[in-house]
């Protein structure tokens, strides 16, 4: 199988320092000590791709050739040629990268044949590449995409739930396993955001292996004007929280239904950003250098309480790892497990039977998964347990 290989080496680079995407602000990001995120998951990636066929599990004896760019765009994630898999490059990488180099890359992709492009990135990379292929043709078109989620945002329905489902998918599309199906290109909206709404719309189509289990499925916008008895009463229940222990740290996730309940409670919180909320005191926007430095000064003075609360992503069911790349391992465990608590609207649980952890941290994710179950609220005073599904 000709696998063809993108990594946009600047995606992601903005997530723990708070930004809502990395296009055009990798220099800012890199100066304020950001490290890479989309290639070192792409090589988490191919680390697993080659032990799969190098195991019991590639029955037919498939091998891969990778076909891409040497550099940051591809050879610089791929350890070395290994039995079962080799590389090929067809160029260097640039020294500065955008939305022409990867045109470029995937135009040389196609023309090498290959029958599927893996990539890392967000949403942006996977809009410039089914731009490329659109571009290119039907037949190019029809080009299945797998993506590493490597980004700050991502929406789409073509990225795998980790890293390490990318592999399985690839492999189980090589050896046949896996039919294609049309899935939808999303991403945020960014000239309704700059007027304070979030909203995800919908780019285009690409095609992309079929796998419930290991494909993350397009984010669905789901609440309704109707639900705003539910979430004041979600809203309440936090105040009742707040009420009953005044010395309450809440870390605020990012999303529409947070930031609904927070007006509910007068808090101005961010769209897309972790607020902290304790006392009077509203810490808006925080990276994750200044959330750790916020969470650990509360709990590390004893056993004072705190709780973190996120929304999952309608559709896709992730909790951690989309949009919120803030909440970094090192925030996470300042925070502790116990101290999570999903918050969800009735029309959203219906779109989920249970909820994803990425934290970028394979032990971490572990752990969660070790707990089979997270709380969620989905109305005052009532909560349910929902499943961590398995990555």
């Amino acid at each position: 199988m000709r696998l063809g290989l993108v990594v946009n080496p600047d995606a992601g680079l903005g997530g723990k320092l708070g930004f809502k995407g990395s296009d055009g602000r990798a220099e800012e990001a890199r100066a304020a000590g950001a490290e890479d995120r989309a290639g070192p998951r792409m090589t988490q990636c191919l680390n697993h791709l080659t032990s799969l066929l190098q195991g019991s599990l590639n029955r037919t004896g498939l091998s891969v050739e990778l076909w891409g760019w040497s550099g940051r765009m591809g050879s610089t994630w791929f350890n070395n040629d290994v039995d079962g898999m080799v590389a090929h490059w067809l160029q260097d990488t640039p020294n500065t990268t955008s939305v022409q180099e990867t045109t470029a890359l995937v135009n040389g992709l196609v023309n090498a044949g290959v029958d599927a492009i893996l990539y890392a990135g967000g949403d942006g990379t996977t809009r410039d590449i089914v731009n490329a292929l659109e571009a290119l043709g039907p037949d190019a078109q029809r080009i299945p995409l797998v993506g590493v989620p490597g980004g700050v945002k991502m929406h789409s329905g073509c990225f795998a739930t980790t890293p390490k489902a990318a592999a399985e998918v690839v492999l189980a599309f090589g050896l046949g396993d896996l039919r294609c199906a049309i899935t939808e290109v999303m991403d945020l909206d960014e000239e309704v955001y700059l007027k304070g709404e979030w909203r995800v719309r919908m780019y285009g189509e690409a095609w992309t292996p079929s796998s419930p289990r290991f494909m993350q499925g397009a984010k669905e916008q789901v609440e309704r004007a109707s639900e705003e008895d539910t979430i004041e009463g979600l809203g309440d229940h936090i105040q009742t929280l707040l009420d009953d222990e005044p010395d309450l740290m809440v870390v605020w996730g990012s999303g529409g239904t947070l930031r609904r309940m927070g007006e509910h409670l007068g808090q101005d919180l961010t769209l897309l950003g972790i607020d902290v909320q304790h006392g009077e005191t509203l810490h808006r926007d925080l990276n994750e250098q200044d959330l750790l430095a916020v969470v650990r000064a509360h709990v590390d003075d004893g056993s004072r309480p705190i709780v973190l609360l996120l929304s999952p992503m309608g559709g896709q069911g992730f909790l951690i790892g989309r949009g919120n790349l803030q909440l970094s391992p090192d925030v996470l465990r300042a925070i502790g497990q116990a101290n999570v608590l999903g918050v969800a609207t009735p029309s959203k649980l219906l779109g989920l039977d249970g909820v994803r952890i990425d934290t970028g941290d394979e032990s971490l994710d572990g752990l969660f998964q070790a707990k089979r179950f997270i709380k969620v609220l989905q109305g005052f005073r009532t909560t349910r347990l929902l499943r961590v599904l398995d990555a």
